[in-house]
């Protein structure tokens, strides 16, 4: 099997302005040597009509030429050839520095366009392209790094919350021996629940961590798409509950797929998570499957606040979260979605949501 590597399109594109250029240079050549052999033909035809005297100086001059016609034509044509080469030599040269000069620009692109000469609009256009995206990325970099920033001060912020909670009922447990059975029972159940509220934090600080740092690598494997969903929508039934929801299935009678069962399990739960937080009460959450020709597809519907465009735009986003507020019911690092995105894609899938009339939908598509 042969190794030899593609070409990109940008060294193609290279390969034929290199040839371009020296064809343009082939051709000022044969057109210098045949402008040289026709004035020579049409000087001698010229001085043949006319009556030339031995006292004229041109005469002799145009004798000498003519003895050594050879020597005087090679030498023309090598001053011709001299100034041409240095044409496209200093051309080039030129062309080079202005290159460099746009080049050395990207290195701290401004909104300012770049600006060549118009002979080299097209690498003006392409160093105004890497400008605009060099300029787009470092936004982007910045908007994370800044989000980022903001919610690790957030979840630092929350940390103190629910640890003084701890910290305080744990004291009272220590410091009042004769406490009611009722009352420590209650102390307890608030300690509890503030810790397993610490113990979510602590794991969004891992999420973030773990997203940021760490390749998705996926082992796949022959999966039952159908039992996972039914499994996982039977644990959220006591969060459901709470908040009086139920949760309806309607699934094919078989439904596999060749994925990471770990992974996709883990984006099954990010969306019915979502679902339990901005649902309204009461509602009902409907899960539901269907296979087509080269896809299986996957929806989670349910009842909630219309989402605006905008926001619904950035849905999938790192750090983004649809409630900016930090309560502990539904504050959250705003990497779940992002998280399960990542791993669909990873799939070869997609993952969409669509929000109208109060309703919110969410569609998983993967390859069968």
């Amino acid at each position: 099997m042969s190794n030899r590597r593609i070409p990109t399109e940008r060294e193609e594109r290279g390969k034929r302005a290199g040839l371009r250029t020296w064809g343009l240079y082939l051709l000022a050549l044969t057109a210098w040597v045949t402008a040289v052999i026709v004035l020579a033909l049409l000087g001698i035809m010229v001085c043949a009509q006319v009556s030339w005297s031995w006292s004229n100086p041109l005469y002799r001059v145009l004798l000498w030429v003519r003895e050594y016609i050879f020597l005087v034509g090679i030498a023309v044509v090598l001053l011709g050839w001299v100034a041409i080469s240095y044409y496209f030599i200093a051309r080039s040269a030129r062309d080079l520095e202005w290159l460099l000069s746009g080049a050395e620009e990207l290195s701290h692109p401004t909104d300012v366009p770049i600006r060549l000469p118009q002979g080299l609009k097209s690498a003006e256009d392409q160093l105004n392209l890497a400008r605009e995206q060099a300029l787009r990325a470092a936004q982007a970099a910045k908007d994370a790094e800044q989000r980022k920033s903001d919610l690790v001060v957030y979840l630092a912020h929350d940390l103190k919350t629910p640890l003084t909670s701890v910290i305080g009922y744990l004291t009272l447990l220590r410091d009042e021996p004769e406490l009611s059975p009722a009352m420590r029972a209650r102390y307890t159940g608030v300690a509890l629940e503030k810790a397993e509220r610490l113990e979510d934090l602590i794991n969004e600080f891992f999420d973030i961590t773990r997203f940021s740092l760490t390749h998705l690598e996926l082992e796949k494997g022959d999966t039952d798409l159908k039992r996972m969903l039914e499994q996982m929508c039977s644990e959220f039934g006591p969060v459901l509950a709470q908040r009086g929801m139920t949760c309806q299935l309607d699934l094919p009678g078989e439904l596999r797929a060749v994925c990471d069962p770990g992974k996709m399990a883990r984006v099954f739960d990010n969306l019915l998570n979502n679902a339990c937080h901005y649902a309204y009460s009461d509602s009902v959450l409907r899960v539901a499957a269907r296979t087509e020709e080269a896809q299986i597809v996957i929806t989670f519907r349910n009842a909630g606040p219309t989402i605006p465009a905008e926001k619904l735009s950035r849905m999938f986003e790192q750090f983004f979260r649809l409630d900016a507020s930090r309560g502990t019911h539904t504050g959250n690092a705003g990497l779940g979605l992002a998280i399960a995105k990542e791993i669909v894609e990873a799939h070869g899938g997609t993952i969409t949501a669509r929000s109208k009339e109060e309703e919110v939908l969410f569609t998983v598509t993967l390859p069968r």
